[in-house]
């Protein structure tokens, strides 16, 4: 068994075919354990550290930083049993095998009509696919009025080229002939541009031997003709590419724009809008924080907004379900997913079971799953599997938005930013704690009574916490 194991490019989640490499945490020649991380990889889902299979020495790294690899392909060599002596190299061959090898027959001794000997007609008789014998290459005549091509014996070394000439004067595809369009005596100085270019130039009466060409071996493209058209105030196609950036989209910033193209497209999006008074919320969090168990407790207005929409599912199941064609799948569980904004893109992890956690549990839940998107560290089964997601916009001072619904998912809510406003409280009008809640929902499921009804519970809830707690439980 050979002691130079590959490791492949595990599945990292359900169904990714690739993974970027993102960061080599070890190097050729270094010693690494059992499990211990050797890279990390950003698939569609999440960037997680790989660790080592095989304890050994590292031989070998098959791709770079930044390398897009297929699942299943090898990503690092490791040797198991450096100690063990070198294997010997392979003795090499005697002269008397040497001897026994058959030498090819030269040129022009292979029989007619076989493969690699001359054809009837001159030609070169080859496998399909394969190509003839590579040769010199021969310039042919453009013109019936040219000199003739000289013969193999007229022509010396100085004339003979591996690359035909007229192939390296091609530009896109497009050949010389093409881009002059004109008497060969005159192609020097004239400009060099395609047939399309000259005919638009024609008709706009531009003369192309006064344009510098922007485009590959300084010919000149339509946009150089339109930038003389309008005095020279277009920026050409060489000047732009040095003012901008180009960002490839890969990765989670790849996954999250399929799914809400596909969200978008497929489910039909209501949007509902609920301003309420929060001011009370507010003080249940200031109390929470001064009990001696909340102390260390990282405690939000998103930890009571968690909470009252898990209540919320509670009472009004249909809106924690996912349309499924020819059905609607009701879940009896509450996997509450809250979209984080990283720096390679959105995601949204998810709590499993939020439903059965108590309100500490619930804050211990949120600050972690926080916490490990923010440090690029969330595990792709963790961003499976959600029935209902809250995007906090209020923390970019946005006071509420028409959120896309996460693929599977029946409703998403916004949560705007807190605001002191002006308010009705009481008959008086008092500056109060207020905020805006946006709820998007999948109307094939959820109707206008039933998105308003849901919408309007979690709006008592976080108005009144305390009474609707012990009024719903």
């Amino acid at each position: 068994m050979s002691r130079i194991k590959e490791f492949k490019l595990p599945d990292l989640g359900e169904g990714l075919t690739e993974g970027e490499i993102i960061k080599w945490l070890v190097s050729v020649g270094e010693t690494v354990t059992l499990n211990q991380p050797i890279v990390e990889v950003e698939t569609a889902k999440a960037a997680v550290e790989i660790p080592a299979k095989w304890a050994g020495k590292v031989t070998e790294i098959f791709h770079p930083e930044g390398a897009t690899v297929e699942v299943g392909s090898p990503i690092i060599a490791i040797d198991t049993d450096p100690s063990a002596p070198a294997p010997e190299a392979e003795p090499a061959p005697s002269a008397a095998a040497l001897a026994a090898v058959e030498v090819a027959p030269a040129e022009g001794a292979v029989e007619p009509g076989l493969i690699g000997g001359p054809a009837p007609g001159g030609r070169t008789a080859v496998l399909v696919g394969y190509g003839p014998r590579t040769g010199a290459a021969k310039r042919r005549p453009r013109r019936s009025d040219a000199p003739a091509a000289p013969t193999p014996a007229e022509t010396t070394p100085a004339e003979t080229t591996p690359v035909d000439h007229e192939l390296s004067s091609q530009v896109d595809g497009v050949s010389s002939d093409e881009l002059h369009d004109q008497p060969e005596e005159g192609r020097a100085a004239a400009a060099l541009a395609k047939p399309p270019v000259r005919k638009l130039a024609r008709d706009l009466g531009v003369d192309l031997t006064t344009l510098t060409g922007s485009g590959p071996q300084g010919s000149i493209t339509r946009d150089d003709v339109q930038a003389a058209v309008n005095g020279g105030a277009q920026v050409t196609t060489a000047a732009a590419p040095g003012r901008e950036q180009r960002i490839p989209v890969k990765g989670v910033r790849k996954l999250t724009a399929e799914n809400m193209v596909a969200s978008a497209f497929s489910a039909p999006h209501v949007t509902e809008f609920l301003t309420i008074d929060m001011t009370r919320s507010m003080r249940v969090l200031d109390r929470l924080r001064q009990l001696p168990d909340w102390r260390e407790v990282r405690t939000s207005p998103l930890l009571l907004v968690a909470k009252a929409c898990v209540v919320a599912l509670r009472r009004y199941p249909m809106v924690n379900s996912t349309w499924a064609g020819d059905e609607i799948v009701v879940k009896d569980y509450v996997n509450l997913g809250i979209a984080a904004a990283t720096e390679r893109g959105l995601i949204v992890p998810n709590v499993k079971d939020a439903d059965r956690l108590t309100l500490r549990e619930l804050a211990d839940a949120l600050t972690a799953l926080v916490h490990t998107a923010k440090s690029g560290r969330t595990a792709p089964a963790d961003m499976t599997g959600g029935t209902f997601t809250i995007t906090n916009v209020g923390v970019f001072g946005i006071d509420s938005g028409t959120p896309i619904l996460p693929p599977g998912e029946a409703a998403i809510l916004a949560f705007g930013a807190i605001r002191e406003m002006p308010w009705v409280h009481n008959g008086k009008i008092k500056i109060r704690q207020v905020t805006t809640l946006g709820l998007s929902f999948d109307h094939r499921i959820i109707d206008g009574e039933l998105g308003s009804k849901f919408l309007r519970d979690i709006g008592q809830f976080l108005a009144d916490p305390e009474t609707t707690l012990l009024a719903w439980s």
